[in-house]
């Protein structure tokens, strides 16, 4: 359940839990049918139906939730965000990181918005070294990060 919550690519749930239940199903028919067989009873079959139905309704909310979050758009990790304001804050001229935002555009490709701080008394082209660096910092510790967006 860590994987499915925790993943960036909603395919793989998808096929995991896909295949899961299917294998369930197949288990549960087996099941059912060999007992309606065995006793004469066509009630196990018919119990055997209801629990492939409870399964496959289980396994379709359970994915509707999982990947509604990535389909508005998820953050990133919390270590990513960890990672990406240490990277900020490692970069000469930046003093600190007033707000940070990341949303997760698909499953290898990141957003991140931040409003950093700077010395008032740098200049234009001081500043734009600053970001341009930062923004260096924050690829190379986040490869995912591929949209960078900084304002001071």
């Amino acid at each position: 359940m860590r994987f499915v919550r925790r993943t960036r690519s909603p395919e793989l749930p998808v096929l995991l839990l896909e295949d899961s239940a299917a294998l369930l199903g197949l288990l549960c028919a087996l099941v059912g049918v060999g007992l309606s067989v065995l006793t004469g009873n066509g009630m196990f079959d018919g119990i055997a139906t209801l629990c492939i139905g409870t399964i496959l309704v289980s396994v379709a909310v359970l994915l509707a939730v999982e990947t509604k979050s990535l389909i508005i758009g998820e953050s990133a990790l919390p270590e990513q965000v960890a990672a990406i304001e240490k990277a900020l804050l490692a970069t000469p001229g930046v003093e600190r990181v007033i707000h940070l935002r990341t949303q997760h555009l698909g499953p290898d490709e990141l957003l991140v918005a931040a409003k950093i701080g700077v010395d008032p008394h740098d200049q234009g082209a001081e500043i734009a070294s600053t970001i341009n660096d930062a923004e260096a910092r924050v690829r190379a510790a986040v490869p995912a990060a591929k949209v960078i967006y900084l304002g001071t």
